[in-house]
Parts: C-alpha cells; sequence; structure tokens
C-alpha cells in the first residue's frame, strides 16, 4: 500500500462523502479507493468511516484522523511546490469556473498574456454562471459576482463593478426613456430579469438617488440566468437591463446601448476568488489568483481597501467536508 495514494483516497471520500465521487475527482477506480481505505484501516487497526448502501459516515477516530492527514498532505504540496523551480515555473493542469460575460469580456482577451507568462499550465476553464460544487467537480477555484454565501470557503475580494441601466434604441423608441424606477413598475415599460439560480427566485433591482430608495417590480417577458443570455434579450430590445460597465461599454460606444436613469445609483457587485479551505493552495492556483486581481485592477478595481481572504470554518456535510462550490450566486451578470 503506498500510503500517500492511501491518505489522499480517504481525504477525498471523506470531503465528497462517497467512494464512487472521490473515485471520479482522483480518476482511478471506484474499486482502487475502496481497497486504499480498507488497507489504511488495517494498517491503522480503526475503523474512519460507517458505510451503508446508501451513506459514508465518518467516525469520531476517522474526523480526527482526516484533520492530521490534511495537513499533512498540504505540508507535503507545499514542500514540492515551493522548491525553486516550481515555484518559479507552477505547471499542470487548473480548473477554474468563471461567470460567462466575464470570461468573454476579460479572461479570454488576456489569456494569451497569461500563457505566455505560464506556459506550462492548462487553463480547464468552466463557463457558465451556474453553482459549482468545487468537491464534486473537481474545481479548484471560482471567481464569482455577488457575495460568496457559502461560508465553507476561503473567499478574497478582487474588485467591485460599477452597475448601471441601459436599454436598446429600439426599446426606447417603442417605450420612451423612462425618468424614474418607478415607470417601469407600468405600461408600456419593462425590464429584462435576472435568474439567481435555477430556482427560479429573481434578483431585486433596487436603486438609490440621495435618500430615496426604490426596488422596482415592474414587468418582465424574459428571465435569463446566463449574463450572456442577459445582455442579447437588452440588445434585441426586450426591456431595461442592469449591467457591469466593463459590459456595457462596447455596446454603449457603438449606440448598441443607451445608459438610462444616469442619476440613479445601483450598489456596486463585489467579485471574489473563491477556493476551499481544505484543499492547499498550490503556485498554479495562486499565479491564476494574482492574474484575476491584475485584470481586476484596470477593469473594475475596489473601491474601498479590503483584507486580503475571509476565512470561515466549514460546517461540512459530514465532518471536514467542505461542502457545495460557489452557492452564491451573482447578483447580477458578471
Amino acid at each position: 500500500m503506498d500510503r500517500f495514494d492511501a491518505m489522499q483516497a480517504y481525504a477525498r471520500v471523506v470531503e465528497t462523502a462517497s467512494f464512487t465521487r472521490a473515485a471520479e475527482t482522483l480518476h482511478i477506480s471506484r474499486a482502487s479507493v475502496t481497497q486504499l481505505v480498507q488497507q489504511l484501516e488495517a494498517r491503522l487497526r480503526v475503523k474512519l468511516l460507517h458505510r451503508t448502501t446508501r451513506k459514508v459516515k465518518v467516525t469520531a477516530d476517522g474526523a480526527a484522523y482526516y484533520e492530521r492527514v490534511v495537513r499533512l498532505l498540504a505540508d507535503m504540496d507545499d514542500a514540492e511546490t515551493s522548491l525553486s523551480s516550481a515555484a518559479a515555473a507552477p505547471r499542470g493542469r487548473l480548473r477554474v469556473d468563471v461567470p460567462s460575460p466575464f470570461a468573454r469580456f476579460i479572461l479570454m482577451p488576456a489569456l494569451p498574456a497569461f500563457h505566455a507568462r505560464h506556459p506550462d499550465i492548462q487553463l480547464h476553464m468552466g463557463v457558465s454562471d451556474r453553482k459549482v460544487d468545487l468537491i464534486d467537480d473537481n474545481v479548484d477555484c471560482v471567481v464569482r459576482g455577488g457575495e460568496v454565501a457559502d461560508q465553507s470557503l476561503v473567499a478574497r475580494r478582487v474588485g467591485e463593478l460599477t452597475i448601471q441601466a441601459y436599454a436598446a434604441p429600439a426599446y426606447l423608441e417603442a417605450a420612451g426613456e423612462p425618468q424614474d424606477p418607478r415607470d417601469l413598475d407600468a405600461d408600456p415599460h419593462r425590464y429584462v430579469a435576472y435568474l439567481r439560480s435555477r430556482a427560479g427566485d429573481i434578483v431585486p433591482l433596487i436603486l438609490h438617488r440621495g435618500a430615496d430608495t426604490v426596488q422596482v417590480q415592474g414587468r418582465y417577458v424574459v428571465a435569463a440566468d446566463d449574463g450572456n443570455a442577459y445582455l442579447a434579450a437588452g440588445l434585441a430590445g426586450l426591456g431595461v437591463l442592469w449591467l457591469p460597465t466593463y459590459m456595457a461599454e462596447p455596446y454603449r460606444a457603438s449606440g448598441e446601448l443607451v445608459h438610462v436613469l444616469p442619476d440613479w445609483r445601483i450598489d456596486p457587485m463585489p467579485m471574489y476568488v473563491a477556493y476551499p479551505p481544505n484543499r492547499h493552495v498550490s503556485a498554479k492556483v495562486r499565479v491564476f489568483i494574482d492574474w484575476v486581481i491584475e485584470l481586476m485592477a484596470q477593469h473594475a478595481p475596489l473601491l474601498t481597501p479590503l483584507g486580503s481572504a475571509r476565512i470561515v470554518p466549514p460546517e461540512p456535510r459530514g465532518r471536514g467536508r467542505s461542502s457545495s462550490g460557489t452557492r452564491g450566486s451573482p447578483e447580477n451578470p458578471a
């Protein structure tokens, strides 16, 4: 038995609460994971897991052992990546997940420069506004707009997006230009709704002007949970929409979108990079985060200085579980 492989397999079973999911993320067979954990229990002469046909639960001894295993694996990884050659040239496959407009307008255009700087990193980029489970989906880190609601993650605030209201000329010709957010509550006005999740929750639209605060209760003909689809609906003249400046500027400059309600303010949307607290931050993850921070400084810098990261103890599904990815969806398309 390779003790390192056995400890790695055991840690992944605890984190995913499943032998099958652990095998998938480690790219080995379920039988191999089962055998490694059994051999580890035999060597330790301790039962680490309670297994049933439906569930895997950690024993008290298994939970204590897991905490030490995670630290040991992190120390071993740190020892390797701290070598001068590894630190100077991070390498390997990096799995990240980012919002689709952020990938389209910011990350992809800048990717050649990142590749030139780090040619040995293979970037696997999930591009969507969906919720991601970092453990089950084997994702190293995510970039998300809006507050990260999953308190089990380490979340680093890297930027803040200025949000403004826009509409297509065709919409304004048909409905007229709204002068007040309350105008959107009556015919002929409409807005494009943004879905917080697949459950169908609509992101509330709240605007401020001095001491006046208005939450738009207007009607919509389409709601989307993807930023690019949301933008396309606005460009098609289906209603007023709310966009980060970086996303709207090319279309405002070309005349395809018009800035409306300019006297009203929408709270800025924070941008975060998030990753599981029990997963060691490797050199390739560090350089990716640094790159995102550089890009955000150009496109959406922090309006107020903040600490580097928020670390909240996880509330695991089974002790040690770094649960469900970014359960905080974007508050607006990012």
